[in-house]
C-alpha cells in the first residue's frame, strides 16, 4: 500500500466521523512518498525472533505490540515496540511492492507471501481493522517434512499412491493441514513420476522437482483468479491436482470432473471429523440436487483424513487424526447416509489404516504424549475416551515430532 500521508494515519481513517470532511487531494498529492522514519525494528527481525522462539504466526496491529502464537497460544512479543500508524507504513514498504500497496489501499486486505532465503517463508495477510491497519505472518518452514518425520499414520503413503480419485484433507484453521498435504506431496516426488499440478493463494511450501514434475501457481502471480486457474487445470496435463479449500460450488464440480476422470485430486474442508466431511460436500448443494451428489462424491472419493493439533507434555505438538479409507464395503454405507455403521467400520477396519479420533488421542494418552485435559478437550465423544481410558487395552503408538505449518 502507497504510504498515507501523517494527516490521514490509518487510525484516523477508520473513524472518517472524527475528522471534519476535507477536499479531495490535488493528483501529485496521491503520490505519496515512502516513509522517512525507520523504526528500531523491521518484519525481517520479527520473523527472526518468532523462528526462534518456535512460533507459528506473527500478529501485527496499529496500536498493540505484535504477538507470536506459540503452540497454539497468543503471546506478547516484549521486546517489540507499539505499532503506530507510521510504524505499519514502514513494515508495509518493507514487504509489498508498489502495486501490492496500491492494491491493499482499494480494496483494504490483501494476501501474498515473502521468502527469507535459506530461512523461511511466510503467508501473509494485511487487512484494515477498527484501530488501523493490521498483517498477520504465517511462517513456513523451507525444509517441507515426510511423512515419517512427523510421524504421520503409514496408511497417507498408500493414500497419496493411488491413481485417481479424491482425498480430502480436513480439520479446523490452524491445524498442520497443509503441512500434512506438504508431506504427502514429497512423498509422491520422491517415489513416482508424475507432473504434480497446485493452485494456491498464495504458495506455501515450495517443492523442488524431483521424481515428479512440480507445477505450482499462486493467484495474483500466476493467475488472475482461482476459478481461472482451475479451469484451465484440466488441459495441463495433470496426473496430480492440490486446490487447496474446496470453497464453493465450482471447486467441487471442478474436483469431482478431474477425479473422475483419471486424475488424483487433492483438497482441504473444515471439518473436525471425517464422516461430516461428506455432509459438509453435500451441504452446499439443493436438496433435490443431494442424491446425485451423493453418488458422485463417494464414487469418487479416495479417502478424508481429519486432523487436529494437540500441545504435547513435552512442549512441543502432535497430530491426532480420524482416518476414513473408502473401501467397497465403506462406500455402501456412505451411499445410504449409514454414518452409524460407517463410524464403526472406521473403528474396527485397522487393517486399512483406518482409526476414529479417541483411539488416537488414547494412544498418545498411554504413551505420556499429551495430558487427559488436552485429549477431552479435542475429543468430539468425551464419554467413549473416559470409557477407554478406565478400561485399557490399546497398546502405545511411539511418538511424533513437532509441527510447523
Amino acid at each position: 500500500m502507497d504510504k498515507i500521508n501523517a494527516a490521514t494515519p490509518l487510525q484516523a481513517q477508520a473513524h472518517p466521523s472524527n475528522r471534519p470532511p476535507m477536499p479531495p487531494p490535488p493528483p501529485q498529492a496521491q503520490q505519496r512518498q515512502q516513509p522517512t522514519a525507520t523504526p528500531a525494528t523491521s518484519i525481517k527481525q520479527m520473523v527472526k525472533d518468532a523462528f526462534t522462539a518456535k512460533a507459528s504466526d506473527i500478529h501485527i496491529r496499529v496500536g498493540q505490540v505484535p504477538r507470536f502464537r506459540i503452540r497454539g497460544q497468543m503471546t506478547t512479543a516484549e521486546s517489540q515496540p507499539k505499532t503506530t500508524p507510521e510504524i505499519f507504513e514502514y513494515y508495509l514498504h518493507e514487504i509489498l511492492t508498489p502495486i501490492q500497496r496500491k492494491n491493499f489501499a482499494e480494496t483494504k486486505e490483501l494476501d501474498t507471501a515473502i521468502f527469507y532465503p535459506g530461512f523461511v517463508r511466510c503467508r501473509v495477510n494485511c487487512f484494515d481493522s477498527l484501530t488501523g491497519g493490521a498483517m498477520v505472518l504465517r511462517l513456513i518452514s523451507l525444509n517441507i517434512p515426510s511423512i515419517d518425520d512427523l510421524a504421520l499414520p503409514q496408511v497417507l503413503k498408500e493414500i497419496i499412491s493411488k491413481p485417481q480419485g479424491l482425498i480430502l484433507v480436513t480439520g479446523p484453521t490452524g491445524s498442520g493441514k497443509s503441512t500434512t498435504m506438504a508431506a504427502m506431496i514429497r512423498h509422491l516426488n520422491e517415489n513416482v513420476s508424475k507432473h504434480i499440478v497446485t493452485i494456491e493463494d498464495p504458495i506455501e511450501f515450495v517443492h523442488s522437482s524431483q521424481q515428479c514434475l512440480v507445477s505450482q501457481r499462486e493467484v495474483g502471480l500466476h493467475t488472475r483468479e482461482f476459478h481461472d486457474a482451475l479451469r484451465a487445470v484440466l488441459r495441463e496435463d495433470p496426473d496430480v491436482i492440490l486446490i487447496g479449500e474446496m470453497r464453493d460450488r465450482i471447486t467441487i464440480n471442478t474436483a469431482l470432473q478431474a477425479a473422475q476422470t483419471g486424475h488424483l485430486v487433492l483438497g482441504t474442508l473444515h471439518t473436525r471429523s471425517a464422516i461430516n466431511s461428506i455432509n459438509r460436500l453435500l451441504n452446499m448443494y439443493s436438496a433435490d440436487e443431494q442424491d446425485v451428489m451423493r453418488i458422485q462424491i463417494t464414487d469418487s472419493l479416495v479417502a478424508v483424513v481429519a486432523q487436529l493439533l494437540l500441545p504435547t507434555t513435552d512442549s512441543r505438538r502432535v497430530a491426532v487424526h480420524d482416518i476414513l479409507v473408502n473401501t467397497p464395503a465403506m462406500r455402501e454405507y456412505l451411499l445410504k447416509g449409514n454414518e452409524d455403521e460407517a463410524f464403526r467400520m472406521m473403528e474396527s477396519d485397522t487393517h486399512e489404516g483406518m482409526q476414529i479420533m479417541n483411539q488416537a488421542l488414547y494412544e498418545l494418552l498411554l504413551a505420556g504424549r499429551i495430558t487427559i485435559e488436552e485429549a477431552e478437550k479435542a475429543s468430539l465423544d468425551p464419554s467413549d475416551l473416559d470409557r477407554r481410558i478406565r478400561t485399557g487395552g490399546i497398546d502405545a503408538a511411539g511418538s511424533a515430532r513437532d509441527w510447523m505449518m
